[in-house]
């Protein structure tokens, strides 16, 4: 009897122990999951880069603080966490390919991914400027009603009125530089970005002249 009664406390022993260990296991990936991004070391990482990884300074094509000056380079001041978190994601993959990203992205952790992306979101959006008069009627027309005739809804209905965009599903577009907001949308027609399958509908369905209308009417939206 004594011997069925400690084979009994071992296995009871043997299933607490079991549980608690999930739960250990259960605790700390939550512990892992809810630690908060750190804005310190995306600041540090996004400013000096890491030269014993190779990895540049992000500021040395998007800016100080994300407020490119180069047209060609988007700004990243104000750009939502989740956004930029996404897109440097999707640089790691089939979807965004890009020879410079690529190949930066794929050196960063996911919380170093983190950390840049909230950095970046805390930074004041830069304000822009349409440049041609010209088209800034156009412009404005597409972006705020679309092109009923071609099937091309509004931009603001996802980007909102101001650009301001929505958390990781749509950019904040307010400000872009012209030249990055059109060769995007180029390249959402091309089939060179894959990563929103919205965009590329849309973009497949503008001219040229329209694209480059709405990026430069999106450039002085704040």
């Amino acid at each position: 009897m004594n011997r069925a009664f400690f084979s009994v406390v071992r296995s009871l022993t043997i299933v607490a122990l079991a549980a608690l260990s999930l739960t250990s296991l259960a605790q700390a990936a939550e512990e892992k999951k809810a630690a908060a991004p750190d804005v310190a070391k995306g600041e540090a990482l996004y400013t000096n880069g890491d030269a014993a990884r190779g990895i540049p300074a992000c500021a040395s094509c998007h800016g100080a603080a994300g407020a490119s000056t180069i047209a060609q380079n988007p700004k990243l001041a104000g750009q939502h966490e989740a956004y930029i978190y996404k897109q440097l994601m999707n640089f790691k993959g089939p979807d965004r390919k890009q020879a410079i990203m690529t190949t930066y992205a794929s050196m960063l952790s996911d919380d170093e991914m983190r950390n840049i992306a909230t950095y970046l979101d805390k930074q004041p959006a830069k304000p822009g400027a349409a440049k041609n008069k010209d088209t800034v009627e156009a412009g404005k027309r597409i972006y705020r009603a679309g092109i009923a005739e071609k099937n091309v809804p509004a931009c603001a209905a996802c980007h909102g009125p101001t650009g301001a965009g929505i958390p990781a599903q749509f950019a904040r577009l307010g400000g872009q530089h012209q030249e990055y907001t059109s060769a995007q949308l180029m390249n959402f027609r091309s089939g060179a970005r894959k990563n929103s399958i919205q965009m590329t509908t849309i973009a497949k369905r503008l001219s040229d002249d329209e694209m480059q209308a709405v990026a430069d009417y999106i450039a002085g939206l704040h």
